[in-house]
């Protein structure tokens, strides 16, 4: 089979296993509720729409547009067309720019015909926003697609082997960095709501469904935990996060108004009063960068440059850092609807610049100190 054919199987295979795992797992919540509504075509809509916002589509309701990525499911379509890229260019063992850049193009291509088939089969009550739609897809498809072929097939490592010495060190300690502010903000979400396990289970008592219901609850909680943590990582860098007009969480204050019965804001302050772990997150950006500053320390070499260079890249991560935090509560946040609700999660550029102030200064220091421990 040639790679082209091979390539478009494979793009296409990804949502159309997606779309089937995620309706098999919405027919058997259905199936658990006594009193559900949804039938199996129902179930794949629902599907459908999801899918359609994890790639940063959108839906026209009638209380406003609805553009609020699941980030689970983000992550999981990212890794398939990765993996879908990657399977190709080795099974092909495809080397050269040209083959290599083909693979990944058709992969996109078959996954954004078959996203735009399902956008036409969900667009009835729920209008489908199609530029945003077909926007947030192509950018999907390229970072994902591209990044597996690139990846496999060496073209990534040949590029970066032609950079300067330190770039590698540096684009490692930004992962690891973001990584560490990742896990910190999910443990904060995780002990805010286990604090109001009452209020989390009254919650999803008073919205019914029985077990169905409550399952179907935590799964919804679930796709969106990286959402969660996004917004933690607004509230420790400063700023602080918002759940529409009425709803703001920060250090300097808390708002709070009518938000949506969704279980999983039962981790929000009960009072006006700021809670004792929104202070506590404000360690985490500091602790990002000592995590991102030690890990370039340790992997600065000696061709590198010594302690001074380790700690002037050490700033630069802090920069990565803020970067990619931005990029991170940008897809993180979004809108639930037209007025109130008109914008959910932390203001981008506000994180990205306090997230990378607090943690390019820590990294800076952490590795100094890193590389003349492991030079001395």
């Amino acid at each position: 089979m040639p790679p082209s054919a091979l390539a478009a199987l494979a793009g296409a295979a990804v949502l159309a296993t997606a779309l089937a795992g995620l309706t098999g797992a919405l027919v058997v919540v259905q199936t658990l509720d006594p009193t559900g509504a949804l039938s199996v075509g129902g179930c794949t809509v629902l599907a459908g729409r999801l899918l359609l916002l994890a790639q940063g589509g959108e839906l026209r309701t009638a209380s406003g547009p609805i553009i609020l990525a699941p980030l689970v499911l983000t992550a999981g379509l990212a890794w398939g067309l990765s993996r879908a890229a990657r399977l190709v260019v080795r099974a092909r063992d495809l080397t050269e720019v040209r083959p290599v850049a083909g693979v990944a193009g058709v992969v996109l291509s078959a996954h954004l015909l078959l996203t735009l088939l399902l956008a036409a089969g969900v667009d009835s009550d729920a209008q489908v926003g199609w530029l945003r739609t077909a926007a947030g897809t192509l950018v999907l498809g390229v970072v994902a697609a591209g990044w597996g072929a690139g990846r496999e097939s060496g073209l990534f490592d040949a590029l970066l082997d032609r950079l300067p010495g330190p770039v590698r060190p540096l684009l490692r300690a930004v992962l690891a960095g973001l990584l560490a502010a990742g896990a910190l903000c999910l443990v904060i979400v995780a002990v805010a709501l286990a604090s109001d396990a009452h209020g989390y289970a009254a919650l999803t008592r008073s919205l019914g469904g029985g077990a169905g219901g409550a399952v179907g609850l935590l799964g919804l909680g679930a796709l969106l935990l990286p959402n969660a943590a996004a917004a933690v990582l607004g509230l420790a860098s400063g700023p602080g996060f918002v759940v529409g007009a009425g709803t703001l969480v920060s250090v300097h204050g808390v708002t709070l108004g009518s938000v949506p019965a969704l279980p999983l804001l039962a981790a929000l302050p009960d009072t006006q009063a700021v809670p004792l772990l929104a202070f506590v997150s404000q360690a985490v950006p500091a602790l990002s960068g000592l995590i991102a500053g030690t890990a370039l320390g340790r992997w600065f070499s000696d061709d590198d440059g010594g302690s001074v260079v380790a700690g002037l890249c050490g700033l630069l991560a802090g920069v990565g850092l803020g970067l990619a935090g931005g990029a991170a509560v940008a897809v993180a946040g979004g809108s639930l609807g037209d007025g109130a609700l008109a914008h959910v999660g932390a203001p981008v550029l506000e994180t990205a610049l306090a997230f990378a102030a607090q943690s390019g200064i820590a990294a800076a220091l952490a590795a100094a100190v890193s590389r003349w421990r492991s030079a001395g």
